[in-house]
């Protein structure tokens, strides 16, 4: 068992193909369509979409979740492989429903914290190296994955799968420089150590924030977050 201590923000999205574009002026995406979460991306094409993001200097420092933050804010204190869901169905998009697509982002129901499409739609980057036997003996409190690895962790199932591989426990990798069509992420993020004006964070789960994405000539796109 891990324990999260410190104070992170997790999108209650994951992150769009419109505010993919207004940050990379491109797409990879396989499934068109400004709201369904961008796909093939790799995790090294993630990381220059947060670089990024960062030069931005809102106050605000942007990352992937790390494997144990994706996984605690997934499960919202359930324990049941479907983070509290009476049916999958309810929760994700998986093969027997995605209709070979994937979906726009939040029309599933949440989970109880409410972050929508943790499990199914798309499969999460999430900051870690791959090690299938890192948590045996790995730090109780913020484990941060191992500090090297050929593939990077991916969390949650996909449109692609079915449904006995989408839940909350089962654990994935898949190369950095790599892109697939049932790939995609959600972003973390915490308040930037130079900042003296940023918001403040509580240690509660307790509501949600906005971040606003602005390409030249176009308009405000919102993203919330949950704060853990």
């Amino acid at each position: 068992r891990v324990r999260i201590t410190r104070v992170f923000q997790i999108g209650a999205y994951e992150v769009t193909q419109e505010q993919w574009e207004a940050v990379m002026s491109s797409n990879p995406s396989y499934s068109r369509g400004a709201t369904r979460p961008v796909e093939r991306a790799s995790w090294n094409e993630v990381q220059e979409f947060l670089r990024r993001l960062n030069a931005r200097s809102d106050g605000f420092r942007y990352r992937l979740p790390t494997e144990a933050e994706w996984e605690y804010a997934a499960r919202a204190g359930s324990v049941d492989r479907y983070s509290g869901a009476a049916a999958l169905q309810d929760v994700a998009w998986d093969y027997t429903n995605s209709g070979g697509e994937t979906h726009p982002a939040g029309q599933k129901q949440p989970n109880a914290w409410g972050l929508y499409d943790t499990l199914g739609n798309v499969y999460e980057w999430c900051q870690d190296w791959f090690d299938e036997t890192y948590y045996a003996a790995s730090p109780q409190d913020d484990p941060a994955g191992p500090a090297s690895g050929s593939y990077r962790v991916i969390r949650g199932g996909s449109w692609v799968l079915n449904p006995s591989f989408v839940r909350v426990s089962s654990r994935l990798r898949f190369p950095p420089a790599d892109g697939y069509a049932g790939i995609g992420f959600r972003c973390a993020r915490e308040v930037a150590a130079s900042s003296c004006a940023a918001p403040a964070i509580t240690a509660q789960p307790t509501g949600q924030s906005i971040l606003t994405v602005t390409a030249s000539g176009t308009a405000p796109l919102s993203y919330q977050w949950y704060e853990g």
